[in-house]
């Protein structure tokens, strides 16, 4: 399994807020709701657009293409069109710094 890579600073995003990151060359997106910062890939299952230019709604967010919803927690696909979930990632913080560890498929 790959290490944590560093990816921001807690003072960099909002909360809630959400930020497109590539970390080890894949494309995520990294959200920050209820004081906790989640991590999950950049791709609606649906279609294979992106997630990041999309609404976040407490844990929730809409594909900014169709409207499928998933939750950054854990990646689930909650509402159609999508019906497979995306991965979601491992979070943790150190201090300020938010670190990412990237899933395997």
């Amino acid at each position: 399994m790959p290490d944590f890579v560093a990816v921001a600073k807690v003072s960099e995003l909002p909360d809630p807020g959400k930020i497109m990151l590539e970390v080890d060359e894949r494309i995520v997106v990294l959200v920050h709701v209820g004081g906790e910062f989640h991590c999950i890939d950049d791709v609606c299952t649906h279609d294979g657009g992106p997630l990041a230019g999309g609404e976040l709604c407490g844990y929730e967010l809409a594909c900014p293409r169709h409207g499928a919803k998933f939750d950054v927690r854990n990646g689930s696909a909650l509402t159609m069109p999508a019906t497979e979930d995306t991965l979601a990632h491992e979070v943790k913080v150190e201090g300020d710094t938010v670190l990412v560890r990237i899933k395997d498929d």
